[in-house]
């Protein structure tokens, strides 16, 4: 049974959440506002030199100390956050901007009117989970910039590529090359197939040639459920058999490693 998704809207209490993909409840708030006084008439970030003063002043107590000090790591992470301050300094009410509060992981996403402004909405397959961080990266950068820019994300799948080719022990250098040993090693022709499918679309969208990328978004969403086949192939079905494999009792696991030693020392001239 296909699991149900609901894309982020205005006239929605629950969707997918733009962060965390859970489907769960979203809480709405209206935002207020005042004037920043003439004293004071830009936004306030507080810099490493504030950050250094509270961390060193013995007069603050610690409680508000690690109050502060948590405030300046909520600013500069970039994400929205609240807080709680009396009603009384916002006599203005601000229309067509709002948030939503995720339930689940509690962040929140900014919307103007009934467009989704932050974060940047994603679109294309969900990654394999099993695909690492440094690859995970590009795929979701890939994602983010999709409807705004298929060539780009394209592009970016085929450096993920490259890079899940030197994650099966390839240089990493030429990707066709890459893929050549992969195939000399035994790779199964459909995977063969993924892999140079994203390579030659990727190439073409660094190296314009007879593939026109500018507005292929459907291309580009192709892509990304290669890439995700391709990790599930070479990275996940090898991790569970794996497991598979190691909750076997040590004396057979021992057993089949001495028949293996034995056949390969008969097969050799």
């Amino acid at each position: 049974m296909a699991v149900k998704s609901v894309q982020p809207s205005i006239r929605e209490t629950a969707f997918n959440c733009p962060h965390c993909g859970t489907l769960t409840t979203q809480y709405w708030s209206k935002l207020f506002s005042t004037r920043l006084k003439k004293e004071y008439p830009i936004p306030n970030f507080p810099d490493q030199e504030w950050l250094e003063s509270i961390k060193n002043d013995r007069e603050i107590k610690k409680p508000f100390k690690t109050d502060l000090l948590s405030l300046y790591e909520n600013i500069h992470s970039g994400m929205v956050f609240l807080e709680e301050k009396p009603a009384s300094e916002y006599p203005y009410l601000v229309y067509n901007l709002n948030l939503t509060e995720c339930y689940n992981c509690q962040k929140f996403a900014v919307w103007v009117h009934d467009r989704l402004l932050f974060p940047p909405v994603k679109s294309g397959d969900q990654p394999n989970p099993d695909i690492p961080e440094n690859i995970l990266r590009d795929f979701e950068e890939a994602r983010s910039i999709l409807d705004l820019s298929p060539r780009g994300a394209v592009a970016l799948l085929r450096l993920a590529i490259q890079k899940l080719c030197i994650h099966l022990g390839e240089k990493g250098e030429k990707i066709n090359n890459d893929i050549a040993s992969l195939v000399k090693k035994g790779l199964d022709e459909h995977i063969q197939q993924a892999l140079d499918t994203v390579r030659v679309i990727g190439n073409n969208a660094v190296h314009p040639g007879q593939i026109d990328l500018k507005d292929d978004r459907e291309t580009a969403l192709v892509l990304f459920d290669l890439v995700n086949v391709v990790a599930d192939e070479m990275i996940s079905r090898k991790k569970k058999v794996d497991r598979m494999f190691n909750k076997l009792p040590k004396s057979a696991r021992d057993a089949i490693a001495k028949r293996d030693k034995k056949l390969v020392k008969e097969e050799s001239p």
